[in-house]
C-alpha cells in the first residue's frame, strides 16, 4: 500500500507528505520541498498569495528548494507540466 501524498497549490508538486491545510482549514506548516512554501507561515505571516509566491518562484528559475527530495528525473519541462496541477484546481490526490 502506498503512502497518500498531496499536491502543493503553489507549484503543483504532487508529493507533499501531508496536506497544506487540515480538515478544519488550519495550516499544517508543511514545507513544499519543491518551491519552499510553508503553509501557515509564508501565507499568513508573510502575506503571500499562492499566485504571487508562484510567480516569484518562476521568476527565480524554478529552483528546487530541498535538493535531497528532488526527483531524479526532474527538469524544467516536468516542472512546467507540474504547474498544470495548480491551474486545474487539482489540489489533492
Amino acid at each position: 500500500m502506498s503512502k497518500k501524498e498531496f499536491i502543493c497549490p503553489v507549484c503543483g508538486y504532487d508529493r507533499l507528505p501531508e496536506p497544506p491545510h487540515d480538515e478544519q482549514g488550519c495550516p499544517t506548516y508543511v514545507i513544499c520541498p519543491c518551491c519552499g512554501f510553508e503553509f501557515g507561515f509564508d501565507d499568513d505571516s508573510e502575506g503571500h498569495t499562492y499566485s504571487t509566491y508562484r510567480q516569484h518562484w518562476i521568476d527565480q528559475g524554478f529552483p528546487f528548494f530541498n535538493a535531497k527530495k528532488r526527483p531524479a528525473n526532474w527538469n524544467i519541462r516536468t516542472m512546467k507540466r507540474q504547474l498544470e496541477n495548480t491551474e486545474n484546481g487539482n489540489l489533492h490526490n
